[in-house]
């Protein structure tokens, strides 16, 4: 038998990207060590050589940071009610033949990302019964079991084992009881047919009551992998965040 279109071609890599940010307004283009932060995240999109990077966005300023770097952008409604919805949406439009199987979506704020994460997070998807895979670190510092914007997983870990299945994820410290908690990192590799159904289903009761998207795809039933990395990323959300990836930046 013939292979399938989709079984030849490498993951594609989709950046989710707005200048709306509610928080910190035009943050895609936020300058970091004389680069817009959507370039440095480019950049370790390609170092990661896993296939070609996409960014997807609706502003032809972010459009024309990507070219300047080497990726590809494709414009999307500014009126797409999430990140998910932003990259089906680019997925539908750089790939209508459905080559590529595994779309692994990168959030455009993470200018320290380590770029073996992007390959660490497609090692739980060579389970064929796994529709999504993410990757989760230990927590290191008590403070961030407590903080709410630090998000927790609940993970089926066998000893000495490094991936199992995602069972839960919370913005409270859980699961009760002595042993680690998990920092829940917001990477994930889908396969195609999972993030098509995924957007395609309204908001859960689960997700809008932690407001954790992930949570949709539990309550319907998806499997999610999760795999244990050593380091975790910055994510930029706030404007002290920008001033701590600049200091870790300068001059990188």
């Amino acid at each position: 038998m013939a292979p399938s279109p989709r079984s030849s071609a490498p993951p594609l890599i989709v950046l989710p990207a707005r200048m709306a940010s509610t928080r910190l307004p035009g943050k895609p283009l936020a300058d970091i060590a004389g680069k817009p932060m959507i370039a440095h995240v480019v950049e370790r999109a390609l170092e990661a050589h896993v296939g070609p990077v996409v960014v997807a966005c609706c502003e032809e300023a972010v459009a024309r940071a990507v070219a300047r770097v080497g990726a590809r952008a494709v414009m999307t409604d500014p009126d797409l009610p999430s990140g998910s919805d932003r990259v089906w949406a680019a997925v539908q439009a750089v790939d209508p033949e459905e080559h590529h199987d595994l779309i692994i979506n990168l959030q455009a704020d993470l200018p320290t990302l380590d770029p073996v994460l992007i390959r660490d997070v497609l090692g739980p998807m060579s389970d064929p019964g796994l529709d999504i895979a993410t990757p989760v670190a230990i927590i290191s510092d008590p403070g961030e079991i407590t903080d709410p914007a630090v998000v927790k997983a609940v993970v089926a870990l066998r000893p000495g084992r490094r991936t199992g299945r995602a069972l839960y994820f919370s913005r409270q410290p859980v699961p009760h009881g002595d042993g680690p908690f998990l920092h829940h990192i917001g990477l994930y590799a889908y396969r195609r047919d999972a993030l098509r159904r995924f957007v395609e289903l309204p908001p859960s009761l689960l997700e809008q009551r932690e407001k954790l998207e992930q949570l949709r795809a539990l309550e319907d039933g998806m499997r999610i992998g999760a795999v244990v990395v050593d380091t975790v990323p910055l994510g930029v959300d706030t404007p002290a965040d920008l001033e701590k990836a600049r200091n870790i930046l300068a001059g990188g």
